[in-house]
């Protein structure tokens, strides 16, 4: 059976929303045998296999603007790439510290795929010495997938590739959000521990362009009664509590398992997915709430494709960028008009379903490889 190689910062047990799409395509991706190369989390380099899929994990020594370093990463892929010889190596960006070592220790006749899941953002004059190394990979790479073509037009930088760029729709795994027979208990529990309240639930990774604060700063404005659910963790988390001291509305939950994740996500009648830069890309949680007929509320990015995954006026609100006014009025807007929320709430399920489920994913992904 032929082979690809996923190039990733990080896989399953870490959760985050490019982890659950590398694991999704290694899992479902059924025609090839998928290896895993990803950094370490707790710095010990390791050798697993998960539901069948290889996974090399390479401790790392430092770690440099969201950015780990390995030089076993570099080792663990030459060794790799000599005894198993992939078809396909699929690098997930961003990802810099990686690019060298493919360009370096690829065969020829070896595709590379750019999974692009984002550009590089906010990292001003680092960016400069970057650039050169990611003009490279581009022209080497004899493929690139992005999200959405709503992303694909609005970046710069895959505007300069753009006959090499194809749509490879990011999507969850369906069967890890459908209810499942202990979930019941623990949703009414949850339910009740906040007294009737509207619940509103953000789950992601505690950073700024996730607009956490955007959404602290609606809290004051919203009228209904409600309590706001704040999980995950991040390094802008500690200030991100700081600024929410006073708003007695709104509670942080911390990093939460998949099975809470699921639980939280059908239990909460809100989502609240205030991003706010492009680096916004897509939004695998956002998905996730769909699916689970929790209705969304999310600001108009240009170039974004989480307003292509929520469409306004038929799978939730949307509200102008920065707007922490009319995001409150929004918010309101469908605690008032509860047939309208469950239109929202069938309609957003549906389009997961449709688009954005696990199998629709990797029958798309399974047709692009094989054209390589």
């Amino acid at each position: 059976m032929k082979k690809i190689l996923h190039i990733s910062k990080y896989y399953y047990p870490d959760l985050g929303g490019i982890e659950s799409v590398v694991k999704q395509l290694c899992e479902g991706v059924t025609t090839y045998h998928n290896i895993v190369l990803c950094y370490s989390s707790d710095r010990q380099s390791s050798v697993t296999e998960i539901n069948g899929v290889k996974v090399f994990r390479a401790g790392i020594y430092a770690n440099v603007m969201s950015q780990p370093l390995s030089l076993g990463y570099y080792n663990q892929y030459r060794k790799i790439v000599k005894q198993y010889d992939p078809k396909i190596v699929v690098v997930h960006c961003p990802n810099p510290f990686a690019y060298p070592m493919v360009m370096m220790f690829t065969p020829r006749k070896t595709k590379v795929v750019l999974h692009w899941h984002s550009d590089i953002h906010d990292k001003g004059h680092a960016y400069n010495v970057i650039r050169p190394i990611e003009s490279a990979i581009l022209k080497r790479a004899n493929l690139i997938v992005a999200t959405s073509q709503r992303y694909i037009d609005g970046s710069k930088r895959l505007q300069e590739v753009k006959d090499k760029v194809k749509v490879l729709q990011n999507g969850i795994t369906t069967a890890d959000f459908n209810q499942r027979p202990e979930d019941a208990e623990r949703i009414e529990k949850i339910r009740k521990e906040y007294k009737g309240k509207t619940i509103l639930l953000f789950v992601g990774r505690l950073i700024p362009y996730k607009g956490v604060d955007k959404l602290i700063e609606a809290e004051p404005f919203i009228k209904n009664d409600v309590q706001i659910l704040i999980a995950g963790e991040g390094y802008f988390g500690y200030f991100y509590r700081q600024y929410a001291v006073g708003h007695d509305r709104i509670k942080f939950l911390g990093r939460l398992s998949y099975n809470e994740i699921r639980q939280y996500m059908w239990a909460a009648d809100i989502f609240t997915f205030p991003s706010i830069t492009k680096a916004e890309a897509f939004g695998v949680a956002l998905a996730e709430a769909m699916y689970c007929r929790c209705v969304p509320v999310v600001f108009s990015i240009e170039g974004s494709g989480l307003n292509w995954l929520s469409l306004k006026g038929e799978t939730g609100e949307e509200v102008q960028l920065g707007d922490v006014k009319g995001y409150a009025d929004a918010i309101d807007r469908l605690i008032d008009n509860e047939p309208l929320r469950q239109k929202y709430a069938e309609n957003a399920r549906n389009r997961v379903i449709e688009l954005f489920s696990d199998k629709a994913v990797t029958e798309t992904a399974e047709r692009i490889y094989s054209n390589l």
